[in-house]
């Protein structure tokens, strides 16, 4: 994405070593097959989506979809698919960077679009909004119905995914945000440099400190981000709350406990940003004040040796200048400990349909479609994204590069995958969870407030919001 949607929807956070680029904890309904059988059973699958000779009461659908780094071209070519395989239908697709600013009015009048995929760390807010009013339809229905093989749609989406709040976020294990694309996020590196001078990528967080001698020698600095925008540290924070505290800690961080603020994880893992801001070379001059297309470029050019980014990231910069030889490496996150368990963050993206959608039913059964082959492989060709569906990184791997797709093998064998969000916060509330604790990351970075005064504000920013949700009767 061209600026990284750092939030999602709600609590819960899932650490586990996962199968085929998977996220989330078990899924006990189903074990994940192996992924050439699980392409084969999305291939199966995939005339589902369009029964034969299903009509609609209402043939035209209003889309509204996020344009950032995945574009628009995908949405324009599956509706054009999806037309032809519904004849008479008729799919309007509406597309920004700033989607939320077209789509608040119409939600606001009660007239939504009938279908929404929103991103982008300006647009989710509205999201959280449809979630805190309930306002968004049950979907349970679409994943539950059974494709041409005879098996129901969720099974074959990731393990855990729907299960998890972020796509079942009132615990009801009733599905109200269905799966779009998955992502993979860490530290990056230039692989050529590494291969080249024999540098070991590092495994734990000591010896990515280390490497600050090797990374002077080769004038670049250790580290850079997008300054602008720190919330891309969530990318390498998430990873090592997980590391330093397990689930628990996770659970403390995305459940606003506020003795979190004063716990051995935060001072090990926030200690990790004060070592970067304050040890000579280890962060990049003026990245504070860059924002996230600037800081990558230097990156690109051999001005800092790792910066945090997603799968996005190689598509994303490809016209972008670089050093010669570059090529793009991805580490995960260092493990806090010595055992050198490397992790990463992983993400998945929603798209809904709004309770008061004029067309439900054909928004229904155009998401269903989405999760044809037919959709999977033509988002990996025009978006390079790989939906969040067993075995759709080998449906995907003609058209995403090969560094992506061994991203996601490097899930599959062994590096661990860590994800979870912030529990939705009081409605009304005046607190935005991602903003609060992120933002303020930058003057600890650029040395304008310490580690105490920082913990001390979150301290009482997480109190505040607890007895918000108390005081609503939510905690």
């Amino acid at each position: 994405m061209s600026i990284k949607k750092w939030t999602a929807l709600a609590s819960a956070a899932v650490l586990m070593a996962v199968p085929l680029a998977g996220c989330g904890s078990e899924n006990t309904d189903n074990a994940a097959p192996s992924a050439s059988a699980a392409a084969e059973a999305t291939a199966e699958a995939s005339a589902s989506a369009a029964p034969a000779g299903e009509t609609f009461d209402n043939p035209e659908l209003n889309v509204a979809v996020f344009q950032g780094g995945y574009g628009r071209e995908y949405w324009d070519s599956v509706a054009a698919e999806f037309m032809k395989d519904h004849p008479g239908t008729k799919i309007n697709i509406t597309a920004s960077p700033k989607i939320a600013e077209l789509v608040r009015p119409k939600i606001v009048a009660g007239n939504p679009p009938d279908f929404m995929y929103i991103s982008g760390s300006d647009n989710t807010p509205i999201l959280d909004g449809l979630v805190k009013d309930k306002a968004l339809l049950d979907l349970t229905d679409v994943f539950e119905s059974n494709t041409e093989s005879g098996t129901p749609l969720k099974t074959q989406i990731l393990p855990g995914v729907l299960s998890s709040s972020s796509i079942s976020p009132y615990g009801d294990g009733k599905i109200y945000l269905a799966p779009y694309n998955f992502g993979v996020m860490g530290l990056w590196y230039n692989k050529n440099l590494f291969d080249s001078k024999q540098i070991a990528p590092p495994k734990t967080w000591d010896e990515l400190f280390a490497a600050n001698a090797t990374a002077k020698e080769n004038n670049r600095a250790l580290f850079t981000y997008q300054g602008l925008y720190p919330g891309y540290l969530e990318e390498m924070i998430v990873p090592a709350i997980a590391s330093a505290g397990g689930q628990e800690a996770l659970n403390q961080f995305f459940n606003y406990d506020p003795e979190f603020w004063k716990s051995e994880t935060y001072t090990k893992v926030w200690g990790l940003l004060e070592k970067i801001a304050t040890e000579d070379n280890a962060l990049m001059k003026g990245t504070v004040a860059l924002n996230h297309t600037q800081s990558q470029t230097a990156f690109l050019q051999g001005k800092s040796m790792f910066i945090p980014n997603g799968t996005w990231f190689e598509d994303e910069m490809k016209d972008a200048p670089r050093e010669d030889g570059f090529q793009f490496g991805f580490l995960g996150v260092p493990s806090l400990g010595t055992e050198g368990k490397v992790m990463a963050l992983t993400q998945v993206e929603q798209m809904v349909i709004p309770a008061k959608a004029k067309n439900p039913e054909l928004a229904k059964a155009f998401l269903k479609y989405l999760y044809s082959e037919k959709s999977i492989k033509l988002n990996a060709e025009k978006a390079k994204g790989v939906m969040a569906v067993i075995g759709a990184p080998d449906l995907a791997k003609e058209y995403i590069s090969e560094t992506t797709y061994n991203i996601y093998k490097a899930v599959d064998s062994g590096m661990v995958a860590v994800s979870g969000s912030f529990k939705p916060v009081a409605k009304g509330s005046k607190y935005n969870a991602s903003d609060e604790v992120y933002k303020p990351i930058s003057s600890i970075m650029s040395k304008q407030m310490t580690l105490d005064e920082y913990s001390a504000k979150l301290y009482k920013v997480y109190t505040q919001i607890q007895k918000e949700l108390q005081d609503q009767g939510q905690q």
